[in-house]
């Protein structure tokens, strides 16, 4: 894992008491909240319905068992108890005051924390594959240089103030656990005679306008990384419009004047700069990558799993949901949902903070990992550890297995705690996982990706779900509205409005008919939902929604 620098620990020191300051004079009234507001957003303080939030940055999504326990610290000493894991690999607290803000920045910066840049229109925090460094299927692992992006852009004078917010996702597999077609830039390492090099897309993002990155490179050597994401991002910041903050992300830029004609500015901007680069960010890298270097996995015998998963059934759900192949034979990659039914999705309490930390230390090498899709991850564990991980996993309430199922879905806080949301989405995720759980269909669906909204953002990804929820205000009443189709993988796709809305009392009924309908037409049980949806396209999932009203959608 990466560890700071002396210029690091430096800067983030200054910003904390820089901030101390700032929150100081908001409190004794010689800053307005209106002059406050850029302050407290480029250190990721946000003012929600209810009370402040507090993001915090956890980098590309890796966290050490240390850093674990003191996020499990700050919500108990100073929130309500518990945290909410995002789809950006952060975490939120939702209930700090604000005379203790300074106080929280600082306990994180004892770990080698920070929240700076996970707010305001600037690049946020560099998201990847959860698990890198340990999928058998990656060419190499990205996290290095998610890494030296994060140093790079960290304050970068030039790019603090862009037409809106700017995210970038990096994948070194095929598979795109990483999401990288719904991000402004979107990165794949690609090998290309015997070299390893980068893919790149541009001009992704959900929200109002959902659209897919488009390739702007199919090569780009690594050494030419750096340059080339400063002349895509200056080019967007010079062309990118800032009349209008709904058309100010870079696909809108990228739609409005062409690929072509926004690839022909940034190869010239990339041919003026190239030559300034001297090959410094390479020693960086080369730095960086040492940090990375996998732990001495252990080499024991694994019986003891194999007897666990001959002898006890509850064990063996969990191993076949919750269990990913490890690139070495004799470990796994553990995925802890933060799903059970009827909680809401991604929180976790300071308690199960703790214990996962715990597990981190005395069975993964001190490392853990938090997925987009609001989930904790144990990258690294020896398969004979399983059946202890498991065990403990249960007494804490951490053991569901229902990773890939439809309780396991992205849920966004909504109306609950957001101020921009214009519905609920934490209860319609807890209403359908309990539903499904209790009529015993969940395990006959089988893998399917949900994804809730609770407003036109899309923080939920509801346009890329296999079923899409987005809810949405309709004259003071919630409606919403369903979409069928997407995906978030190599296949990625936005998925396709079906009609008319739903009342919040309708969603469960209409998304078990859809489900019903899905599990009545398969061809066989390996058939999933999205490939019974790609075969027989919309119409009589269609039919199943609206029946004899189905020409009104």
């Amino acid at each position: 894992m990466y560890e700071y620098s002396d210029f690091d620990e430096a800067f983030v020191r200054a910003r904390a008491a820089q901030f101390r300051q700032q929150v100081e004079r908001r409190l004794d009234g010689s800053l307005t909240e209106e002059e406050f507001r850029p302050l407290r957003l480029m250190n990721g303080l946000y003012l929600q319905l209810h009370a402040y939030m507090l993001r915090i940055a956890i980098p590309y999504g890796t966290l050490s068992a240390g850093q674990m326990r003191q996020l499990a610290m700050i919500a108990e000493r100073w929130d309500e108890g518990y945290g909410h894991f995002t789809t950006r690999q952060n975490i939120q607290f939702n209930w700090p005051k604000l005379v203790d803000v300074p106080d929280i920045i600082d306990a994180l910066a004892d770990v080698q924390m920070h929240a700076i840049q996970t707010s305001g229109n600037t690049i946020r925090n560099t998201t990847t594959d959860v698990f890198a460094g340990a999928a058998a299927d990656e060419i190499a692992d990205p996290r290095p240089i998610a890494e030296l992006i994060r140093e790079w852009s960290t304050d970068h004078a030039e790019f603090q103030f862009l037409p809106r917010k700017f995210k970038i996702a990096i994948t070194g597999t095929e598979a795109d656990r990483a999401v990288i077609r719904a991000h402004d830039i979107g990165l794949q390492l690609v090998e290309k005679d015997g070299e390893i090099g980068l893919k790149v897309l541009v001009g992704g993002g959900l929200g109002r306008t959902p659209m897919l990155g488009q390739v702007i490179r199919d090569f780009l050597p690594v050494a030419d990384l750096l340059p080339y994401l400063e002349a895509v991002i200056s080019t967007y910041n010079l062309m990118g419009r800032r009349d209008n903050k709904y058309k100010a992300r870079i696909k809108i830029t990228v739609f409005e004047n062409g690929l072509d004609a926004f690839k022909a500015a940034v190869e010239e901007e990339f041919a003026r700069i190239r030559p300034t680069f001297s090959g410094v960010d390479q020693e960086i890298l080369r730095g960086i990558a040492a940090q990375f270097a996998p732990p001495a996995f252990k080499n024991d015998p694994v019986d003891s799993y194999e007897a666990a998963l001959s002898v006890d059934p509850v064990f063996r759900r969990w191993v076949a949901r919750n269990i990913t192949a490890h690139k070495v034979e004799n470990h796994a990659i553990v995925t802890i949902s933060l799903k059970e039914h009827g909680k809401t999705p991604g929180d976790a309490t300071a308690d199960q903070m703790r214990v996962m930390a715990d597990l981190a230390d005395r069975y993964g090498y001190g490392e853990l990992r938090i997925s987009h899709e609001q989930n904790v991850v144990l990258p690294h564990v020896a398969k004979a550890d399983l059946p202890a991980v498991h065990a403990e996993l249960l007494r804490a309430g951490l053991a569901t297995a229902n990773v890939g199922l439809l309780s396991d879905m992205i849920c966004c806080p909504g109306m609950d705690y957001c101020a921009l949301a214009t519905a609920r989405s934490i209860p319609v995720a807890e209403n359908l996982a309990t539903h499904f759980r209790d009529i015993g269909l969940e395990d006959e669906i089988g893998n399917l990706k949900i994804k809730i909204s609770g407003c036109i953002n899309a923080c939920g990804h509801h346009h890329i779900g296999h079923i899409g929820i987005l809810g949405l205000d309709r004259a003071g009443v919630e409606n919403y509205q369903i979409t069928l189709g997407g995906d978030a993988g190599p296949q990625a796709a936005i998925g396709d409005k079906t009609g008319p809305g739903f009342a919040y009392d309708e969603v469960v009924p209409a998304i078990e008919r859809i489900l019903r309908a899905y599990l009545a037409l398969r061809e066989s049980p390996s058939e999933t939902f999205i490939d019974a949806f790609r075969r027989l396209g919309a119409a009589p999932f269609k039919e199943a929604l609206y029946g004899e009203n189905r020409d009104a959608a």
